[in-house]
């Protein structure tokens, strides 16, 4: 998920200078819904003032020592400007209570109540171990076709209904953004 990161904020964010749109690391996600008071954490966090979208890996795990644990991920999607959060979840509704929880203290740090909207309509994987790659190819899906695409004055749909999601495609996907970091770390050492 952090090669995917690195590859959209470096391939595509970083061309569009004024889109102000904050892809959050998914240990930041986990920080902010296991801290009690999530404004103790507005030194670590990016500054949220200018921001209109973040996107923030929702995982399942509950314990707060154990940072690389729990079983599923979904995804969160924040419009700050219209103050709404769109929870895509492949195994709706598992990670539904993490991702109100993190709406409640996002909302918290930010200074405004942000609706929450839970949406039954996202694509839903087949097996249990296909919940990392639907982030992925959700969150790839709805910055590169959805947001980045829209007008500043344009409401964007944020509905993923009738998309289909092709994991084995997801996964080669992810194979190639890997492997090209790779290459690219290569020719730097030489």
């Amino acid at each position: 998920m952090l090669c995917l990161l690195r590859y959209l904020e470096r391939d595509y964010l970083a061309h569009y200078r004024f889109s102000n749109i904050v892809l959050l690391r998914p240990s930041m996600s986990f920080m902010l819904i296991q801290t009690p008071n999530p404004l103790t954490l507005k030194d670590a966090l990016p500054n949220f003032s200018k921001t209109t979208h973040i996107f923030l890996p929702i995982n399942d795990c509950r314990n707060a020592n154990q940072a690389e644990g729990g079983s599923h991920w979904s995804l969160l999607l924040v419009s700050i400007v219209d103050g709404v959060a769109f929870h895509y979840d492949s195994l709706n509704p598992a990670n539904r209570e993490e991702a109100i929880t993190t709406t409640k203290k996002l909302g918290t740090l930010l200074g405004k109540q942000l609706q929450f909207l839970d949406l039954p309509d996202s694509p839903q994987q087949e097996n249990s171990s296909d919940c990392g790659v639907f982030v992925c190819v959700q969150m790839k899906h709805l910055l590169l076709k959805k947001l980045m695409r829209a007008d500043k004055e344009q409401k964007v749909s944020m509905s993923m209904g009738g998309k289909h999601i092709d994991a084995s495609h997801g996964r080669k996907a992810m194979l190639e953004i890997i492997e090209g970091f790779r290459k690219e770390g290569e020719s730097r050492r030489s």
